[in-house]
């Protein structure tokens, strides 16, 4: 029985996917292993989405040498789709297998037998066409359920329609059946993602059901506690279906939600799909029905034609808005984009120092909105992470709470009433007259 270990790179959508294949091996007879088991094989799934994805894909395959020097390495994912001449000629790499290939992976290296040169096996972006249902288990308390895959905009900065082809998804029935799944296995949080999340219902290129439709649907799947929405479009996040969350039982008060500039004038130069104004209605809209709802947002600097004060507009933009904590980039040059043949190229000094502006801004909202909450009652689902004899976990509105080790709270929810913030930024907690009670 041959040893197969995984290393994911970047987002949400790509733990789900690899933790997928490794099913797919564990069901052809492999042994899924550790990184550090010596594995025969390593498989890789890559994100491209900066240059320090790139750079760190060939890192994790020098490491991978280092514990098993003749172990078969193969690279998959968005970087592989997008570079698999370059990332063949990494020492150590065995075969790359780009965006169609990948969920095949164990056919096409039938017997992972080293060859003399490395195997590509990279179709062309159109050839991936075909959705792959993918979940992750067993490798967090919380499971990712991808249920769309691919975009069909053309954001001038952004290389994932080339990495992961056109916008399509699975059916409303068969992610039903998914989340039932994931149910059974005691599972009781479920994150749903995707390329363009809010996109979902496209099929053979048209819009057979909706986003709003699916959400409807997973209200009603009994044994998972709390469904969650990873990142959505702020201009396919409907008055539905933040009206829908906020009567939900199961949908979590938490949105992240891309922005990627506060300046009218750079959302335009990105192709973005809505200007500022519709982004502050959507977090009016959200706040006005769940006060308390968490909202995080992605941001980039440093885009090309963004002047200093482009960037103070969207600082002051973001420091007036109600949202909870931001994911700030420093923009990165990507190949077969447009951004990088526009004028105005900002300094990487420049776009250094504003993502550290913002990053300070976001630690202060995420503090405030963390004050905002002392005093209130949740239910926090205790994570299976142990560090120094803390546990931590999230409360419906995502704020993270550390609490002495128990076994027993591992993946189990607990009523809590928040305190207080510790010196490393985390909510403490004490039980609340209704645990008590339960007990």
């Amino acid at each position: 029985m041959k040893k197969v270990a995984f290393y994911t790179l970047g987002c949400k959508l790509n733990y789900s996917e690899t933790s997928t294949i490794g099913r797919i091996f564990q069901e052809r007879g492999f042994e899924k292993v550790e990184f550090t088991d010596k594995p025969d094989i390593f498989v890789i799934n890559t994100c491209s989405v900066t240059d320090n994805a790139d750079k760190k894909c060939r890192k994790i395959v020098k490491e991978a040498l280092k514990y098993s020097p003749d172990a078969f390495i193969t690279i998959v994912g968005c970087y592989a789709q997008l570079k698999p001449k370059e990332i063949s000629e990494i020492p150590g790499v065995d075969a790359v297998l780009g965006a169609a290939e990948k969920f095949q992976l164990v056919d096409i290296l039938d017997g992972f037998e080293k060859k003399e040169k490395p195997q590509v096996h990279a179709s062309q972006i159109s050839e991936a066409n075909t959705f792959h249902n993918s979940y992750s288990f067993g490798d967090r308390t919380r499971t990712f359920l991808k249920v769309q895959d691919g975009c069909d905009y053309s954001c001038s900065f952004c290389t994932i329609p080339l990495a992961r082809g056109s916008s399509r998804s699975d059916s409303i029935a068969n992610v039903v059946t998914s989340a039932r799944e994931i149910a059974g296995t005691g599972v009781k949080e479920i994150v749903l993602t995707g390329v363009n999340t809010g996109d979902f219902g496209l099929q053979d290129g048209k819009r057979v059901e909706t986003f709003y439709q699916l959400v409807q649907e997973l209200e009603t799947v009994e044994g998972i506690e709390r469904f969650r929405i990873s990142s959505i479009e702020p201009n396919l996040l409907s008055n539905d279906i933040i009206s829908v969350v906020a009567q939900s039982k199961r949908f979590m008060p938490h949105f992240h939600v891309p922005l990627q500039s506060g300046s009218n004038k750079i959302l335009k130069l990105m192709r973005r799909r809505y200007q500022r104004e519709l982004y502050a209605d959507r977090v009016a809209t959200i706040k006005a029905l769940m006060p308390h709802c968490c909202i995080g947002v992605d941001v980039i600097v440093g885009f090309p034609g963004e002047t200093e004060e482009d960037f103070l507009e969207s600082y002051n933009f973001l420091n007036e808005l109600d949202v909870s904590y931001l994911h700030v980039f420093p923009y990165s040059e990507r190949e077969n984009t447009l951004a990088p043949g526009m004028g105005g190229k900002v300094s990487i000094k420049d776009r250094n120092r504003r993502a550290d502006m913002l990053r300070i801004l976001s630690e202060k909202k995420k503090r405030h909105f963390y004050e905002q909450n002392i005093g209130r009652e949740f239910t926090v689902l205790f994570e299976d992470d142990v560090k120094d004899g803390l546990m931590e976990g999230f409360t419906e509105n995502y704020v993270r709470v550390v609490a002495k080790y128990d076994p027993v709270l591992v993946n189990e929810t607990k009523h809590v009433r928040l305190t207080s913030i510790n010196p490393g930024g985390l909510m403490e907690a004490e039980e609340t007259f209704a645990e008590i009670l339960k007990h």
